[in-house]
C-alpha cells in the first residue's frame, strides 16, 4: 500500500541484528510502501556524534545501516549520486569519529563520499521560522541535496529525553554555530533546524539503542527499525517506545506549535510487524543514568541553577556539559565517580545557599553564582557559556580525582592527528572552491 502525499506514516519493522541483507530488504520495502522516489543528489545523514574503538560503541548509527541504505538505493532504485554527511559533537574533528566508528572504512569500501560539514564550503541562509537561529551556515552537500535521508540512532538523552530525528539536526550545524543557544533554549534551537534539515525519508537505527549519556551510552537491545516520511511522526513513535508522552517532550511540543505536525496519534498511520506496546515492553525496566545527577553514586554534590538572563533552568548549557563529562568519564573508567573527592558543583546561577565545608565548590559557567551564602574552603570558577566538555575534561576532572579520558595517550594521539588533518582541510576550503570554479 502506498502513502498519499499528505499521509504521515511510520513503519515499525522487526530487525534483531545488523544483518545487511535483512536491513536492505526492510529499507527497500519501506521506501516503496511510503510511495517515495529517491532521486537526484541524495544526502544521507547518520548520527556519528562520538565514537571510540575502546569504549564508545553504541553512540552512532551502525555503519551496516548506511551500507544497506546505499545498496538499496543503487540496486532497487537505480540511484548513484549519494553523499554521507555529518558534523560530529563536542567541537572535535568529525573525521576522528568517522574513523573510530568504522564509517570511514565502510564509505571507502562502497565508494560513497563521507564529508564533514565543517570542512565544506558554506552558504548563509535566512531562516524564516527560526526563533533562536535567524540565519544558518549551510554546508555545500546539504544545501545542494535534492533528497534527504536521515538515519538517526535511537537513544535516551540526558537533556531532551530522547534523540532521534529532530535532535539529529544538531549535527547539520558546523562547530561555529553548534554551541549557539545550547542552553535553556536548546529545544527551540532543535526545531529551528527543521527548516533546513527536513528529511524526505527517515530510517532510525533501533536495533541496539543507547541509555545513559547519549554520546557514550550503554547498549540496550530493542530489535527494530523505524521507517517514516515525517520527522515528527517518527519521533512520536520513538518517544512512546522509550516511555515518554510525546506531548511532554519539549522539542516535540515546540515543533507541533510551529506547525510541523500534530502530536495526536489519530493524525498519523503506524504499521509494521511489531507494535509500539510490544517494543515498549522490551525496555520498560530500563533505567537511563545521568538523567538526574543527584541519583549518581558519588560523593559529589550538585546544585542546578538558572540562566541568569532568562530565569530558566540551564539544562542544555552547563548542566548538560557536566552530565556529558561525568558520563564519558564513567564509561571510560567504571567506578571512577564513586571514588571522587568531596566537592560541590554549581551549574548556572543557583538560588539558595551552598554551604560545603568538606571540599571545594566549583562554579561551572560564566554566569554561575549563588544568591545566598557561599561557604567552602576554596571556590574555583571554570568559565564558558556553556562550558565545553573538553575543557571540563582537562581542567575539572583531575581536581576531582576522576580519571579523564582526555589524558589517555591513544586519545591524545588520535585527537592531534585528526585535528591537524581537519585544520588543513578547513584552510584549503577557498582553494578547493576556486579549483571547482576553474574546472567548470
Amino acid at each position: 500500500m502506498k502513502a498519499t502525499p499528505r499521509e504521515r506514516r511510520v513503519i515499525i519493522r522487526k530487525c534483531g541484528s545488523y544483518d545487511k541483507d535483512r536491513i536492505q530488504a526492510i529499507i527497500s520495502e519501506g521506501i516503496k510502501e511510503l510511495g517515495l522516489n529517491p532521486a537526484g543528489k541524495i544526502l544521507i545523514k547518520p548520527n556519528i556524534v562520538t565514537a571510540n574503538k575502546d569504549y564508545i560503541h553504541h553512540s552512532y548509527t551502525e555503519p551496516t545501516m548506511i551500507d544497506a541504505m546505499v545498496t538499496s538505493l543503487r540496486e532497487d532504485f537505480g540511484q548513484n549520486q549519494m553523499t554521507i554527511g555529518e558534523s560530529g559533537g563536542i567541537g572535535m574533528p568529525s573525521r576522528m569519529f568517522f574513523a573510530e566508528s568504522g564509517m570511514r572504512e565502510m564509505a571507502d569500501r562502497i565508494k560513497v563520499p563521507l564529508v564533514d560539514f565543517n570542512e565544506e564550503q558554506v552558504k548563509e541562509v535566512t531562516l524564516a521560522r527560526g526563533k533562536c537561529h535567524k540565519t544558518m551556515e549551510v554546508a555545500k552537500s546539504l544545501y545542494e541535496a535534492q533528497f534527504k535521508i536521515w538515519m538517526p540512532k535511537l537513544k535516551f538523552h540526558i537533556v531532551t529525553d530522547l534523540t532521534n530525528t529532530l535532535k539529529l539536526n544538531i549535527g547539520i550545524l558546523n562547530h561555529k554555530e553548534r554551541f549557539l543557544f545550547h542552553d535553556d533554549r536548546l529545544h527551540r534551537k532543535i526545531v529551528d533546524m527543521l527548516e533546513i534539515g527536513y528529511p524526505d525519508l527517515i530510517v532510525s537505527d533501533a536495533v541496539t539503542i543507547g541509555r545513559g549519556f547519549e554520546s557514550s551510552p550503554y547498549p540496550v537491545h530493542l530489535g527494530a527499525l523505524l521507517i517514516s516520511n515525517d520527522p515528527l511522526a517518527c519521533d512520536m513513535v520513538a518517544a512512546k517506545i522509550l516511555g515518554y508522552d510525546p506531548k511532554e517532550v519539549v522539542h516535540l511540543a515546540e515543533a507541533e506549535k510551529r506547525g510541523y505536525g500534530s502530536l495526536d496519534f489519530d493524525d498519523i498511520f503506524v504499521s509494521g510487524d511489531i507494535t509500539i506496546p510490544e517494543l515498549r515492553d522490551r525496555i520498560k525496566d530500563v533505567d537511563s543514568p545521568f538523567q538526574d545527577l543527584n541519583k549518581l553514586d558519588t560523593p559529589l554534590t550538585f546544585y542546578e541553577g538558572i540562566n541568569k538572563s532568562s530565569g530558566n533552568l540551564c539544562y542544555g548549557g552547563c548542566i548538560c556539559s557536566i552530565k556529558g563529562t561525568l558520563g564519558t568519564a564513567e564509561k571510560r573508567s567504571p567506578g571512577t565517580l564513586k571514588t571522587a573527592k568531596k566537592a560541590a558543583l554549581v551549574m548556572g546561577y543557583y538560588e539558595g545557599d551552598v554551604i560545603h565545608p568538606d571540599g571545594p565548590v566549583f562554579l561551572i559557567g560564566t554566569c554561575a553564582g549563588v544568591s545566598g551564602r557561599l561557604e567552602a574552603p576554596k571556590v574555583i570558577r571554570i568559565k564558558g557559556c556553556p562550558v565545553k566538555v573538553k575543557d571540563l575534561m582537562i581542567f575539572l576532572l583531575i581536581r576531582l580525582n576522576i580519571k579523564s579520558p582526555v589524558f589517555d595517550l591513544r586519545n591524545l594521539g588520535l585527537l592531534a592527528y585528526h585535528s591537524l588533518v581537519s585544520g588543513w582541510m578547513k584552510l584549503t576550503i577557498p582553494f578547493r572552491k576556486q579549483a571547482k570554479i576553474e574546472n567548470e
